[in-house]
């Protein structure tokens, strides 16, 4: 390499020379938006069937806890349109699809530990076909105990792994020595995922033994390692497939295995293609959901309402199976603190094991039921010292990141430095554009005068790590051709699921070549073309994937700038990309022509690319490190009106500030907060999951399972984004917008609950579980009035 060219590739000439693209910071549509529109796209199930395709369906298990004494499918293989019926014992490999453990069976044999969990494979001519045929198994069951609730399970002693511990200082002392203390419980609900796609793989084989699997997955390598698994193949022989999901959110991160291993056992045993796709009902009933957490705390405070002393057990409904749990266990300990510096802390993390679905990733993953504890504890503090919760948030603020020494209060509990800190200056804004204080006026006076109706505020910050919390995740590959006639193709490994990350990566390369977008081209994620791929997950899609597509651009550039600068005559230096042209001084030339010169003259136009997050790490055992490259930030506000005789309420006013940094494409950026926004305000009021006490889930459909509607949302809805830049080096100084933005519509909850509060003018803290459903609310009116007389 000589001179020129070192400088050219220097990290500083680069970022000036970036510069000049016009494709990055701007509110482009998304890339599929109008194929979406117009039922254009292709999601797995519209893939052209192949002749011969058959389809599958699942047996599943009636039981939450038994064992199989016996199993007729005589019934099954003779309905119609029935090929063949397999079990267990027909897997050619391992019977087994867990995310980290090897606990996970794809068909159940001889135990059976929730109701839903499959136990045979029908294949037929048709889905119908398939659905109708696996509902006639005969199975004789020897029941036993189930444990259905996570604090069952604690009481049981009962976990999937062993309880994790996390302490910073001493948290008995500091809570006997705080002249206030706390103690209570508090119970938040888990979620179904409720894509709008549903799980669906499609497997065909190949040649020599080959499977190739089409699958609508936020993780593709893993389905290649389990389907290799399951088949008995070398990674080599599976290709893993995906174009577009219609949604995920953390639900086809692991959970996609079962789909895609079952289907490809299907047509490995028939040498046909299979198709499995699950229908609404048999999706709810078989996967697992968001964990629903159970806690217990002790809390010190002082008369300003700092906290001096938190101890906290948090339990989670695992279900039956390790699955994520263990991770999500890990982020929610990590994020109890949310915005709020904690010196003395005690944290034990519970996972139960429950006779239920096994839990899985969801948006937030960990990260949301750790935050939502502490802020219900801060609502508690400000409540009974009766101060306004805004108040009580500030004095409990991490500090400047730039001060040192041990009382600089920037350092978290598990040991991370926050060096970015501006939830000062974030909540300052909203608290002012949003007429906070104005508003909590006018609501006080409203409630005085009303005696049904009542109004609630709330405030809420957040603080969010991003990054996996396991180091080697934080990897990415890309590969990126540019064409003779100047087109580029790109491919990563990123799977893009609606949110977005196709087109940020197209603006990412586009903006490397000086190009408009439509020049760029992403295509379907293949296990064939960049592996080893990480989940498109922890809202890391676009800072890994970005940065790999970027580098592998940048190198194509360089190779370019070489050749322009001696076709020029001029120093490499001097050499920019804008506006589809290269151009030194007066000279110029199209972007295609340039590229067609190069061909000639035999210069390499494509390349990989790759990056790693750097200054990642963890140590599971102590609890400690740096696990997250940077922080989020977000604040929100919302205004909520309740009827107290029927318990019904509505969101009137929601405003929310988001600090993506320097953003990549700020529609997009706008569009995720504003879902994320409904999804957890859904989480947190409609979205009750319940099983009877046979373990049988009873809200496995729209009839009966309550996700936000339009009427939903707030007639007035503030979203704006925070004038920021990542103090880190990630894509354009960007920041994640996938899960922080979840944890905005806290403040949607605690504004019910100070609604409820104002029926006892303030004085009691309203027992509210979430979700906050009408009976919810209801019950805990009830409670204030009883404690109220």
């Amino acid at each position: 390499m000589n001179k020129q060219t070192e400088l050219f590739m220097s990290e500083k000439f680069s970022a000036t020379a970036l510069q000049s693209g016009n494709a990055v910071g701007k509110p482009h549509p998304h890339e599929s938006a109008i194929l979406h529109v117009t039922g254009e796209a292709t999601y797995t199930d519209d893939i052209v069937e192949l002749q011969g395709t058959l389809h599958a369906a699942l047996g599943l298990s009636q039981k939450a806890h038994a064992r199989i004494r016996s199993l007729d499918l005589t019934k099954v293989k003779a309905a119609p349109g029935v090929v063949t019926v397999l079990t267990a014992d027909d897997i050619p490999g391992e019977n087994e699809c867990g995310a980290i453990i090897h606990d996970d069976p794809i068909l159940a044999d001889g135990l059976v530990q929730y109701v839903g969990q499959p136990i045979f494979l029908v294949i037929a001519d048709s889905h119908e076909s398939a659905r109708r045929a696996a509902r006639l198994g005969v199975i004789d069951y020897e029941e036993l105990p189930a444990v259905l609730t996570p604090r069952a399970a604690h009481a049981a002693q009962s976990y999937v792994l062993p309880p994790m511990h996390l302490k910073r200082g001493d948290a008995v002392v500091a809570f006997t020595a705080a002249p206030h203390k706390l103690q209570g419980n508090f119970n938040v609900g888990g979620q179904e995922h409720f894509y709008l796609e549903g799980q669906v793989s499609y497997a065909i084989p190949k040649e020599g033994g080959g499977m190739h699997v089409h699958c609508s997955t936020q993780h593709p390598s893993e389905m290649q390692h389990h389907i290799a698994h399951v088949l008995n193949l070398s990674s080599h022989d599976v290709l893993v497939e995906c174009r577009r999901m219609g949604g995920g959110f953390g639900g086809k991160e692991s959970q996609s295995a079962l789909w895609a291993c079952a289907a490809a056992i299907g047509a490995a045993r028939l040498r046909r293609p299979v198709k499995l796709r699950a229908d609404r009902d048999d999706d709810m009933i078989v996967t697992g959901k968001r964990h629903c957490f159970a806690y217990d705390y002790e809390i010190g405070y002082d008369d300003d309402g700092r906290i001096l002393a938190a101890k906290i057990d948090m339990i989670s409904r695992a279900g039956f199976s390790a699955d994520l749990s263990g991770p999500v266990a890990t982020r929610a300990v990590c994020h109890f603190d949310n915005a709020y510096y904690l010196s003395d802390v005690e944290i034990h993390a519970m996972c139960g094991k429950t006779n239920t679905q096994s839990n899985t990733a969801f948006r937030g993953f960990g990260g949301p039921q750790g935050a939502i504890a502490i802020e219900y504890i801060i609502d508690e503090i400000a409540r009974n010292l009766g101060k306004d919760a805004l108040q009580v948030r500030r004095v409990n603020f991490y500090g400047s990141s730039d001060e040192d020494g041990p009382d600089a209060r920037n350092v978290t509990h598990y040991g991370q430095k926050v060096e970015d800190n501006i939830i000062h200056a974030l909540v300052d804004e909203l608290e002012a554009s949003s007429d906070y204080q104005a508003r909590r006026l006018a609501i006080d006076a409203f409630n005085a005068s009303s005696p049904i109706l009542k109004k609630g505020l709330a405030l809420t910050p957040v603080k969010f790590g991003i990054s996996f919390n396991v180091p080697h995740l934080n990897q990415a590959g890309a590969l990126v051709h540019v064409y003779t006639d100047g087109s580029i193709l790109v491919n990563h490994g990123g799977t893009e699921m609606g949110q977005g990350l196709n087109t940020k990566v197209a603006q990412v390369v586009a903006n490397a070549f000086g190009l408009k977008l439509d020049r760029v081209r992403c295509t379907a994620t293949d296990t064939s073309k960049v592996a080893n791929t990480s989940a498109t997950a922890a809202s890391t899609g676009t800072d890994l994937n970005g940065k790999a597509a970027q580098h592998a651009a940048l190198q194509i550039r360089d190779r370019l700038a070489v050749f322009a600068a001696q076709r020029f005559g001029v120093e490499v230096t001097a050499i920019s990309f804008a506006d589809s042209k290269v151009s030194a001084a007066e000279q110029s030339i199209s972007f295609p022509e340039l590229v067609m010169q190069a061909y000639v003259a035999r210069i390499q136009l494509w390349s990989d690319g790759f990056y790693s997050t750097p200054r990642v790490h963890w140590n599971a055992k102590t609890m400690n490190g740096h696990p997250f490259y940077y922080y989020a930030y977000a604040a929100s506000v919302s205004e909520v009106v309740i009827d107290t005789l029927t318990g019904e309420w509505k969101l009137l006013r929601a405003d929310a500030l988001y600090d993506a940094g320097e953003a990549l494409n700020p529609a997009i950026d706008l569009g995720q907060v504003e879902g994320a926004f409904i999804q957890g305000m859904g989480w947190l009021t409609t979205e009750e999951l319940w099983w009877n006490k046979e373990g049988k889930l009873m809200t496995h459909a729209p009839s009966t399972y309550k996700i936000p509607a339009v009427s939903d949302c707030p007639a007035d809805f503030r979203v704006k984004l925070f004038k920021n830049s990542n103090v880190q080096d990630s894509i354009h100084r960007s920041k994640a917008v996938g899960e922080p933005p979840l944890l905005l519509p806290f403040s949607v909850f605690l504004a019910i609950r100070d609604a409820i509060a104002a029926v006892g003018d303030k004085r009691i803290n309203p027992p509210l579980r979430a979700p906050a459903t009408s009976e919810a609310i209801l019950d805990a009116v009830d409670a204030v009035r009883a404690a109220t007389h």
